[in-house]
């Protein structure tokens, strides 16, 4: 597998088992999905962490490094603390804010930089009962000190801290290592970096758009305890004064928190659908209802169909989708049938099942918007436009009883990070899928011959939010020998797809290059250069029947601005200038 990028990893320490477990190690199945993002790390010279810093050193053109500090080295009045000698609080805040600010600097050459917070030295008690005294504990000054490097760090889009204590309390006592320390000045142990290996891919992941959104369930000894169809739905063990009862139910809850934080739940379900719809409907100790699903497939059909179906349904590739049941013979079955799927193993012991999901890095987010919050509210409504296609059977009528209204609005710190989401999430209508950080992408848009637009659509049913993004591009390097305008960035979301918002993105990008040449421009063309990907064909199919002339290969599409692009007929276009 080609790596995802290079990683440059700056420490006091030495971190090159660490740089070959991240780079060749796989990650266990129950906690991630397979080795995805591949990395190549590489390792600066150890101890001299402030120097390399300092310097801006890059030399192997990592895209991303990774800080990994001790907080005596960072802060070198800290080490008093270590050493029990009166030490000036106030300046190690100062310090730390200073080793913040080089963090920050050192980041400007790097599309993202992750940090770590520090943690109490390895099996050191330290003064004990007086660790969290406000005057002398060190756990509190430690406290003190990385929510002060967490606040600095805050306000630069691409540095990130990463919960690095969260790992070293997984691991335990096994984390450190005395005795590599000693050998190679290694201090952790390779159970520690394999954590930590696994979670800076899923940051990375997390940063490339890559988390899941749908996660599909399983029902009998999946959502609840027995099978319905044999038991009836006042048998099953869910809540009460039960232990299995109780676990199914904090289950329940972890995937309800989920679902508010923007994860889509589905049901895929060997049953009768009348029979399980009943019992979530009328058990009392349900937690999610059917109206917390998006979908459900509930028959006796395969279930890897199923799966497949109802993904299409919800306009999701299968690489979005996560399938969970304690069935091992359906598991296979569905990680054979559709490898995109996530099926991670799955515990046989319910008590087991919330923790298991909580350990899942595949959600994992760069972001977390009030859209992604409202994701589930968003797809509902979407049921309610299917239903009104599927009375109204023409499309001219159907787009028209919509009422739709797709306000186009320059891009702006108050929807960049919306806009950023979207361009690196996106995968099947987007016509580059090139990725860039909130910082990166506000940077390309503020020229003087490019033009950023975010697109929101609405209709009588609710606000669909920010689902589309267009960019021009013109009398740039390149450009002003052709006299074209080119479309480097065409994105739309899956969820406005077959509604002639394609169209209405075209429609401004042609008006808007048309007002170049209007007012003296040399511009005689727009054109758009599909670039293919695994997942962007829809995009490519949309052009081909967008009125845009294809050239002999069949991926450069242009529009002569000699003519206007008809604007899409049963909606509203709102454009702010």
């Amino acid at each position: 597998m080609k790596p995802a990028g290079k990683i440059l990893l700056v420490s006091d320490v030495n971190l090159e088992p660490f740089a070959r477990l991240l780079t060749n190690d796989e990650v266990e199945p129950q906690r991630s999905q397979k080795t995805e993002p591949r990395l190549e790390a590489r390792v600066a010279d150890f101890g001299r962490l402030h120097p390399t810093l300092l310097s801006g050193a890059n030399p192997d053109g990592c895209e991303l490094a990774l800080i990994w500090s001790h907080p005596e080295n960072a802060v070198p009045e800290f080490r008093k603390v270590l050493e029990f000698l009166p030490a000036d609080h106030e300046r190690i805040l100062a310090e730390t804010r200073e080793f913040a600010g080089a963090i920050a600097r050192y980041a400007s050459g790097f599309k993202a930089v992750f940090a770590l917070p520090w943690i109490v030295p390895a099996a050191s008690r330290a003064l004990g009962l007086l660790n969290f005294r406000k005057d002398e504990g060190l756990s509190y000054l430690l406290a003190r000190m990385n929510l002060e490097l967490a606040d600095r760090l805050s306000g630069h889009a691409n540095v990130h801290v990463l919960d690095s204590p969260a790992w070293f309390a997984r691991i335990g006592e096994k984390a450190h290592s005395p005795k590599l320390w000693y050998l190679s000045k290694t201090p952790y142990s390779s159970d520690l970096f394999r954590e930590a290996a696994a979670e800076v891919r899923a940051a990375v992941r997390a940063l490339e758009g890559g988390a899941r959104k749908l996660v599909v369930v399983d029902l009998d000894d999946t959502l609840w305890g027995g099978v319905v169809g044999d038991i009836g739905w006042q048998a099953l063990r869910l809540g009460g004064h039960d232990y299995l009862g109780e676990a199914y139910v904090d289950f329940q809850l972890a995937l309800k928190n989920l679902k508010n934080r923007g994860i889509l739940l589905a049901v895929v379900s060997k049953n009768e659908e009348a029979v399980a719809l009943e019992a979530m409907r009328m058990h009392p100790e349900m937690v999610l209802r059917p109206e917390d699903f998006a979908a459900w497939r509930i028959n006796w059909q395969d279930k890897a169909r199923n799966i497949a179906d109802l993904a299409a349904d919800l306009n999701l590739g299968l690489q979005s989708v996560v399938f969970i049941d304690e069935n091992p013979v359906e598991r296979s079955r569905v990680r054979e049938a559709l490898p995109e799927v996530f099926v991670p193993e799955w515990p046989q012991e319910a008590t087991r099942f919330k923790s298991a999901l909580s350990a899942l890095d595949c959600f994992d987010s760069a972001t977390l918007t009030d859209e992604d919050r409202k994701r589930h509210e968003l797809y509902a409504k979407e049921k309610n436009r299917e239903t009104l296609r599927a009375e109204i059977g023409s499309m001219d009528e159907w787009i028209k009883n919509l009422g739709m209204t797709v306000t186009v609005e320059r891009l702006s710190s108050a929807n960049l990070q919306r806009a950023a989401q979207l361009l690196n999430k996106t995968n099947q209508m987007n016509l580059s899928t090139r990725r860039m950080t909130d910082a990166e992408l506000m940077k390309w848009a503020d020229h003087p011959n490019r033009a950023f637009w975010t697109f929101r659509v609405c209709d009588k049913f609710g606000d669909s939010g920010l689902t589309g993004l267009l960019s021009l591009e013109w009398d740039t390097a390149g450009n002003e020998a052709r006299n074209e305008a080119e479309i480097r960035d065409y994105v739309l979301s899956c969820r406005v797809m077959g509604r002639r918002v394609e169209e209405s993105l075209l429609y401004v990008a042609v008006r808007f290059a048309s007002g170049l040449r209007a007012r003296g421009g040399k511009l005689g063309r727009i054109v758009a250069r599909h670039v293919p990907t695994a997942k962007n064909k829809p995009c490519l199919e949309f052009f081909k029947a967008s009125g845009f002339q294809g050239d002999a290969a069949g991926t450069a599409f242009s529009w002569d601005l000699e003519r206007p692009y008809p604007k899409p007929d049963g909606l509203t276009i709102a454009v702010s200038e």
